[in-house]
């Protein structure tokens, strides 16, 4: 498999096949809905088995931020973070830029576009994060509707005359 972005191949991370098929054998466990609030910023949260997501988008900054919580354990240090999406357009995406919390629970990745993630989740049936030796997987069964009311929330657009 080639790194699509072959100016920072350091970013690509790839999901073996081995890690998909042991990730999608245990998938089938509960998990609760995605769910959207506007209040006080965008937001988009779902709770995994394994860890609680949210995704925010701040118009005074602009900027988006992905934190996912691990519920017990550390993420591993890493050099890189990435999604893969598996479904009718599956696909991967990839970062050197996500941070560690003090306690190293919580994973950050935050950018000014999250069009691919947002895809990902809208269109797919499951995201695989996973950083370093670390791989969490989450249902998008239930995940369209909330990523389409997460895209409408307000921005900071100016008013149309």
């Amino acid at each position: 498999m080639r790194c699509p972005c072959p100016t920072h191949p350091a970013r690509c991370v790839y999901i073996t096949p081995m890690r998909l098929a042991l990730i999608l054998a245990v998938l089938p466990l509960p998990a609760i809905a995605w769910e959207f609030s506007p209040d006080p910023i965008c937001t988009l949260t779902h709770q995994a088995q394994d860890a609680e997501i949210a995704i925010t988008y701040d118009v005074r900054l602009p900027e988006y931020a992905l934190f996912i919580t691990l519920r017990t354990g550390r993420w591993p240090a890493s050099d890189t973070f990435g999604m893969a999406f598996v479904g009718p357009r599956a696909g991967q995406i990839g970062t050197s830029q996500q941070t560690l919390s003090a306690d190293g629970a919580t994973l950050t990745v935050r950018d000014r576009g999250f069009g691919n993630v947002l895809d990902g989740l809208e269109f797919n049936d499951t995201a695989i994060a996973a950083s370093g030796d670390l791989a969490i997987a989450m249902s998008l069964a239930d995940a369209p509707e909330a990523v389409r009311a997460f895209r409408d929330c307000p921005r900071n657009d100016p008013p149309l005359s």
